[in-house]
């Protein structure tokens, strides 16, 4: 089995994603040969030496789409794949654009990792989206969707239920870090120290944290933040008890969960919550909103707790009620959860059984 897999931007969750998926493929015995193409913009190519890569030049603009359809039809010829594993909603519409009047094609396995229609938008804008997923389903052979409540939104918008699974995301256990690669910032052991990670733009939340952060001033809490902007450079104006780490590097990103009491996932739509497993990965309890699929990750008064993102007085009586010896606890069941329903392998397996079942059904037609 030869699999492509085509994306658009990777950077935060999908990347992740994107080298679990890889780096397990690439040393399956059910996959003769991997390969990835990807834009450009703002990544690092020598990440993806390991494998066989492609890129090409895009930024997210309509000028640069038919090159970008023009080079995954020439990466497609040259490869030959026998599927084609398409991540995010662009890389979605570009190449099964490509494919749509063709009558031998390869399997085509489409993961929108949070679909559009989601998103907070108006509602003419959120149905346009669902009529061209719905169309471009015709040339899908499986859509993977990354949570339930994914699932739930794609079959309201008449989504193929026969083409669709859910497949929840995972990643492996961590490595340790030598006394070296240790991060040389210093926490304050009296307060409970939170931590936000991700973009900082709308979908994460992260001026609701600015906000209700700037009203509230906790004597004994104190919010740390890693990530920044992928598309254009944030400038925060941050509270006293809020302090910018700035980018972290995926490899020392255990590293910075360690020294936390918690972690803080404010997200106004959230596909799964890449961030929220991380933090379960590393035995640390979670707060997160009631959108999108983290209450499914979180389960409220065991692993974490879920607060309304539009009602402040409900995330202050949380943070007024939290302990460290209590987030400690919530932190060990989160790392169970984990190890039951969210790691690589059991992610993995689970995608090449369905690659599986796709070819098999080829065969048969």
């Amino acid at each position: 089995m030869k699999v492509l897999h085509v994306c658009e931007y990777t950077k935060g969750g999908i990347a992740t994603y994107l080298t679990e998926v890889l780096k397990y493929q690439q040393s399956s015995e059910e996959i003769s040969d991997v390969s990835v193409v990807l834009s450009d913009y703002e990544v690092n190519k020598n990440d993806y030496n390991y494998i066989n890569s492609y890129f090409y030049n895009y930024v997210r603009k309509p000028k640069y789409f038919i090159n970008a359809i023009r080079e995954l039809s020439r990466i497609i010829k040259k490869e030959t794949p026998d599927i084609i594993h398409v991540h995010s909603t662009f890389a979605g519409v570009f190449t099964r654009l490509l494919l749509i009047f063709k009558r031998k094609r390869p399997l085509v396995v489409y993961c929108s990792h949070g679909w559009s229609f989601t998103m907070d938008i108006p509602r003419w804008k959120k149905n346009v989206f669902g009529i061209i997923e719905r169309l471009l389903a015709i040339k899908t052979d499986l859509i993977i969707n990354i949570s339930k409540n994914e699932l739930n939104n794609s079959l309201f918008y008449k989504l193929p239920l026969n083409k669709s699974v859910v497949i929840y995301n995972g990643i492996k256990n961590k490595k340790s870090l030598s006394v070296s690669e240790l991060p040389k910032l210093k926490l304050e052991s009296s307060k409970i120290n939170l931590l936000f990670i991700g973009r900082f733009d709308k979908q994460k939340g992260l001026d609701i944290l600015i906000d209700f952060f700037s009203k509230n001033e906790f004597s004994n809490i104190k919010l740390y933040l890693i990530g920044d902007s992928v598309l254009n450079n944030s400038v925060l104006n941050l509270p006293n008890n809020m302090v910018s780490i700035g980018w972290v590097d995926n490899d020392m990103i255990d590293s910075y969960y360690e020294m936390f009491d918690a972690v803080i996932v404010p997200s106004r739509w959230e596909g799964f919550g890449l961030v929220a497993i991380e933090a379960m990965r590393n035995k640390k309890a979670l707060l997160v909103s009631d959108r999108g699929a983290l209450p499914e990750i979180v389960k409220d008064g065991l692993n974490g707790y879920i607060f309304n993102i539009d009602n402040y007085d409900e995330l202050k009586s949380t943070l007024l009620k939290v302990s460290k010896e209590e987030l400690m606890l919530m932190g060990q069941r989160g790392y169970d959860l984990y190890l039951d329903n969210f790691t690589s392998e059991k992610m993995n397996r689970e995608i090449i059984n369905q690659y599986s079942l796709l070819a098999k059904k080829k065969k048969h037609i």
